[in-house]
């Protein structure tokens, strides 16, 4: 009888993390700025059917990067547990911090069964609160830690260069324009230190704006709003302003994702990333 094949436990973990790693690293960056009214999503994502930014409650939202299947997934299942909490109990029990932790125990539990491998997705659930001080950032990687973040996060693709970039340049009472230009910025920069055009049609941008009168605060910023955002923050900055991608036509705002009993929608077909080995999109 032949000897079977041992692997240690740490040296399985360790590959498992790399494994996971790599996948996450070969999706779009998304960057998450806390800005005098709330909190800022910005993602580079030309799809406009497969989003990366989502709303999960009246004052939480959810981004992520890596397997678009993997992490629709959670975020449906996030949508699910805050609107059983919520009926259950009240709308303000539902938490950035208790969604993180329902996260948190799914990634880990799937990254320490050797049944499956490790989910291939980085995640990021916001909260704005009343005042800037009472705003929740969580980013939670692929084995399920919980890292508390405050003032700017990146994660996925160049995502240690980005979040050094911002560290340097983000500050407090920042306008909404001033941080999604600083966000295109660190979007911008390439590994090897050069820098790239992003235009409106390449960027999925969302905000938590505690300003809104109504409970919901989630807001997709497109269209005229965003190309006159990018042009404030260039014309702030000195910059020659650039006439905006989405101007044509395109509505002026979102008043939000579509409410949803349950599930918070259903994915389109098609895929706005890079496809892995097995056909499946990165975002």
């Amino acid at each position: 009888m032949s000897t079977p094949f041992y692997v240690s436990p740490q040296q399985a973990m360790a590959d498992r993390a790399e494994y996971a790693r790599k996948g996450i690293a070969r999706g779009r960056s998304v960057v998450v700025l806390q800005y005098a009214d709330g909190v800022v999503f910005v993602a580079e994502n030309p799809s406009r059917a497969l989003h990366k930014v989502s709303e999960i409650y009246d004052r939480i939202a959810f981004a992520a990067v890596g397997k678009y299947n993997e992490f629709e997934n959670l975020r449906i299942g996030g949508v699910r547990y805050a609107d059983l909490r919520g009926y259950t109990y009240d709308r303000e029990d539902v938490t950035a911090r208790g969604l993180a932790n329902v996260y948190a125990q799914t990634l880990g539990t799937i990254f320490s069964s050797a049944a499956e491998k490790p989910y291939e997705v980085e995640l990021i659930v916001a909260e704005v609160g009343s005042a800037p001080e009472d705003d929740q950032i969580y980013r939670l990687p692929h084995d399920g830690s919980i890292v508390d973040e405050h003032g700017s996060v990146a994660v996925g693709g160049n995502a240690d260069q980005i979040s050094s970039y911002l560290d340097q340049r983000h500050r407090d009472g920042m306008t909404l324009a001033e941080a999604l230009k600083l966000a295109v910025e660190s979007l911008s920069r390439d590994t090897n230190g050069g820098e790239r055009t992003l235009t409106a049609e390449q960027l999925e941008v969302a905000t938590l704006d505690r300003t809104r009168p109504q409970q919901r605060k989630f807001k997709r910023i497109l269209g005229r709003q965003l190309s006159r955002l990018l042009d404030e923050g260039g014309a702030a900055s000195g910059e020659e302003p650039k006439a905006g991608a989405g101007d044509a036509g395109a509505p002026a705002e979102d008043t939000g994702d579509k409410p949803t009993k349950g599930s918070g929608g259903k994915g389109a077909k098609g895929s706005g990333g890079t496809d892995d080995s097995d056909g499946e999109p990165l975002l």
